[in-house]
Parts: C-alpha cells; sequence; structure tokens
C-alpha cells in the first residue's frame, strides 16, 4: 500500500484566531450538553469535544508554523502539532482524545460518562494549549 502524502493548508494568525474561537464554541456545547445528565447526549457532547481538540490543535499550528493539516486521518495534525514548541504533550492528548472519534461519531453505543470526562478534559488542555501559543 502506497502512503499518500499529508493535505497542509496555509493559514494565518487571523485563521488562527478564528480556529481558536471555533475551539472555545465547541467546547462550550459540549460541557453544555454533558451537564444536562442525560446520557443519551453524551456521545453528541464528546463528538464536538473532538472538533474542539482539533480546532484548537489547528489554531496553535496557525500561529506557530503558518499551516495545518487539512488531511482527512486527523493524526497528521498530532504529528503536525508535535513541531509547535513545546507541543509534545499536546500531540499525545490530541491522539488520545482522537481515540474516542470514531467511538462518539460513528458508534452504536453512547460514549461512557468516564470517557466524556476525560475527552472534555483533553479538549480543555489543548485549547489552553492553544491559548498559550497565541500569547507567543
Amino acid at each position: 500500500m502506497t502512503q499518500r502524502p499529508n493535505r497542509i493548508e496555509s493559514c494565518s494568525k487571523t485563521q488562527a484566531r478564528t480556529r481558536l474561537e471555533h475551539a472555545r464554541k465547541f467546547l462550550d456545547v459540549a460541557e453544555l450538553i454533558a451537564d444536562t445528565d442525560d446520557a443519551d447526549y453524551a456521545s453528541a457532547s464528546a463528538a464536538l469535544a473532538v472538533l474542539a481538540g482539533i480546532a484548537a490543535t489547528d489554531a496553535a499550528c496557525c500561529k506557530a508554523l503558518g499551516h495545518r493539516s487539512r488531511d482527512q486521518d486527523h493524526r497528521q495534525a498530532a504529528a503536525l502539532v508535535e513541531r509547535v514548541t513545546d507541543g509534545r504533550q499536546a500531540a499525545t492528548t490530541l491522539r488520545r482524545l482522537l481515540s474516542l472519534k470514531d467511538e462518539a461519531h460513528y458508534g452504536f453505543f453512547d460514549v461512557s460518562g468516564q470517557h466524556l470526562r476525560a475527552a472534555l478534559r483533553q479538549t480543555q488542555t489543548l485549547v489552553a494549549f492553544a491559548d498559550a501559543v497565541m500569547q507567543r
């Protein structure tokens, strides 16, 4: 099987701010849904948390590197964010969050409360990382 090249897109500091705002909004809604105590919404909340984490790492990459991953395989975004100063932990956090993506987006079973809480914490970590990168 041949490996296809990563899709990379140039982006600006203004676009980095936009992606960070998207991350915050996705996270806000994920947290609101998670607070409903309705287990039926756990997968939707987790799915939004994953989107928030991806948007946060996009923001960090746009600001620090001037480009972001546009590959359908989001693990490529994790490899890219690892190149950002102090990005190794963010890359690890994103990989953990992405491991929940298939279950949250395409699964037949709801995400457990424990997995949802972990996803929200991971996303909060990624948004904080992107905030720190934006301040540099």
